[in-house]
């Protein structure tokens, strides 16, 4: 395993800057989620993690050293983009994928037969790949991408055209990868799914980081807290509307009171007020959820 370092790189195009200032450091084992708008330089950073690209400015080293070919024989990659033959069959495609990273026989056909059974791939394991659907075209790329178990796997929209109960089951393999120790780089629009699987985000918009750190850290920077308060009372709502730097939020399809109060509440003390003021049946005090941090750090509203 090895530490992925991003120091200072800028990259562009012509005159269209993709990414302008981008650092952040990954862990041995360490799983990663990069977010950010389309457009956003998710997809140049990840290709100058792999070498495909090079950066125009900074650095990106593996255990301090460059990206080379045989480091890079070492990672795994999941393109945004569909990257399958269409007329090779699944399970030649997934073997053929563990031969380009060294993967030799009798290995490989091992490997390329487990993965089709945990990714729930039998039945189609011997049709051509143009005939799947997009779900099962992008389960059979992640096989791809996972056969050689890489030291770093970057995964660059994971989730897309997986429905509900495939998307699980990548989820739970991509926690089995990750408590393998495997070092994984994951880029999501459905954050929800990867909020409990990564330990640290970096949100990047206009090619420049806004917002990283752990979930807990950006939490922690976080000026507000919204409090949930049953049942909806006069008596519960007076006290509320007493509290220093509240704000009622909107009750239109709220079974509850709602409150946006400072981070820095006592809300113990706001509950025992509360019960002394009437019945209360539910009392939360709700954290900002990693979508909120992600549309405040890109200056959209939440």
């Amino acid at each position: 395993m090895g530490t992925l370092v991003l120091s200072n790189i800028a990259r562009s195009f012509g005159n269209v800057v993709a990414v302008r200032d981008v650092s952040f450091t990954v862990p041995p084992g360490g799983t990663f989620g990069l977010l950010g708008p389309n457009g956003a330089g998710k997809t140049t950073t990840m290709r100058m993690i792999l070498g495909i690209l090079l950066p125009d400015s900074g650095r990106v080293s593996w255990n301090g050293a460059p990206v080379d070919l045989p480091v890079r024989r070492r990672f795994g990659y999941l393109p945004e983009e569909r990257g399958l033959y269409g007329k090779l069959k699944v399970r030649d495609q997934i073997s053929y994928f563990g031969r380009l990273h060294g993967v030799v026989p009798p290995d490989d056909t091992k490997r390329t037969d487990a993965w089709i059974e945990r990714l729930g791939l039998g039945e189609f394991a011997n049709r051509p790949c143009g005939e799947l659907s997009k779900g099962n075209q992008q389960k059979v790329q992640i096989a791809c991408a996972a056969l050689h178990e890489p030291e770093l796997l970057v995964l660059d929209e994971p989730f897309s055209g997986l429905d509900p109960v495939n998307a699980e089951t990548l989820q739970d393999t991509l926690r089995a990868l990750r408590d393998a120790g495997t070092t994984m780089i994951l880029s999501s629009h459905q954050m929800w799914q990867i909020e409990d699987l990564c330990e640290s985000f970096c949100v990047i918009a206009g090619g420049t980081v806004r917002a990283s750190g752990s979930l807990a850290e950006l939490r922690s920077a976080w000026p507000t807290r919204i409090v949930e308060v049953e049942p909806i009372a006069a008596p519960l709502r007076a006290v509320l509307d007493a509290m220093p730097g509240a704000r009622r939020l909107p009750e239109a399809d709220r079974p509850t009171l709602a409150y946006e109060v400072p981070a820095d509440a006592d809300t113990a003390a706001l509950l025992r007020r509360l019960v002394a003021a009437g019945d209360v049946t539910r009392f939360e005090r709700v954290d900002p959820s990693l979508r909120d941090i992600y549309l405040r750090a890109i200056g959209a509203a939440v």
